[in-house]
C-alpha cells in the first residue's frame, strides 16, 4: 500500500509553510535528525563498499577529476540541482540549505570513522541498513515541510508534474544519476543497484510510517 502514496503526510510538528524562518524548536530538531539519518545511510553504504549510491557515483566520478572529498563535491551538487528547481516552481527553504550541509557532513564523518566489515554477509547488511536509513530519514525531514532537499525537490517537483507515484519518480532519477556518474567513472556495484531501486520504496515507507506514527 504504501508503494502508492503520492503527497507528503503532515503531522503535528510538520510546519505550516515551507518557507518558515522561525519553525518550532521540535519542526527543527526532526529536520536536522532525518537529514542527519539521510547522510548516515550515504556515508554507510559508502563504507559497506558494495557500491555506492547514484548520486554518490555521481561525485565519485567527479572527484577522480578534482581532489575534493565526496561530501564537498556531494555539496556542489546539492547546489547545481537547486538551480534547477526553477522549471519546477519549488521554492527553497531552511530545509533545503540544511539538506546540502547536514548530508555532505555526514558522509565525510562516516567514511572518517566507521570500518567497513570483514564479511561480504555483513557489508550487504550494512548496505540494506544504509539504504532504509535513507528512506526513513528522507521521509521524516520531508514530513517536517520546511524544504525539501536538493533531490527531493527535484522528485516532489516531478511527481506533480507527471502525476506519477514517488517510488517510480525517484527511481528514475536514481537510475539516470548512476548512468552519469558510471560514465565519469564511479564505482557501480551490488549496493548502486540495491540503492537505485530500493531508495523509491524506502522512501515511501518512511513517509508511511511517520504519517502512521505520528497521525
Amino acid at each position: 500500500m504504501f508503494l502508492k502514496i503520492k503527497n507528503i503526510p503532515r503531522v503535528s510538528w510538520s510546519s505550516e509553510k515551507a518557507l518558515n524562518l522561525k519553525p518550532r524548536l521540535s519542526t527543527f530538531f526532526f529536520l536536522c535528525f532525518g537529514l542527519s539519518l539521510f547522510g548516515i545511510g550515504e556515508g554507510l553504504l559508502l563504507v559497506s563498499y558494495t557500491g555506492a549510491s547514484p548520486w554518490s557515483v555521481l561525485a565519485q566520478g567527479i572527484s577522480l577529476k578534482v581532489n575534493l572529498s565526496i561530501g564537498i563535491i556531494t555539496f556542489f551538487i546539492s547546489i547545481f540541482v537547486i538551480s534547477l528547481w526553477v522549471f519546477l516552481s519549488q521554492k527553497p527553504g531552511i530545509g533545503t540549505i540544511l539538506n546540502a550541509v547536514i548530508i555532505a557532513a555526514m558522509i565525510d564523518f562516516c567514511l572518517k570513522y566507521v570500518s567497513t566489515p570483514e564479511s561480504f554477509i555483513l557489508k550487504m547488511i550494512l548496505a540494506v541498513l544504509a539504504v532504509l536509513l535513507v528512506g526513513i530519514g528522507s521521509g521524516i525531514y520531508l514530513v517536517a515541510n520546511l524544504g525539501p532537499g536538493p533531490r527531493d525537490g527535484l522528485m516532489t517537483g516531478l511527481q506533480k508534474k507527471t502525476n506519477l507515484p514517488i517510488a517510480a519518480v525517484r527511481a528514475f532519477l536514481e537510475i539516470t544519476v548512476v548512468s552519469i556518474g558510471w560514465y565519469l567513472g564511479g564505482t557501480v556495484g551490488i549496493g548502486t543497484i540495491l540503492f537505485a531501486f530500493g531508495i523509491g520504496p524506502a522512501v515511501a515507507l518512511g513517509l508511511f510510517i511517520v504519517g502512521r506514527i505520528f497521525s
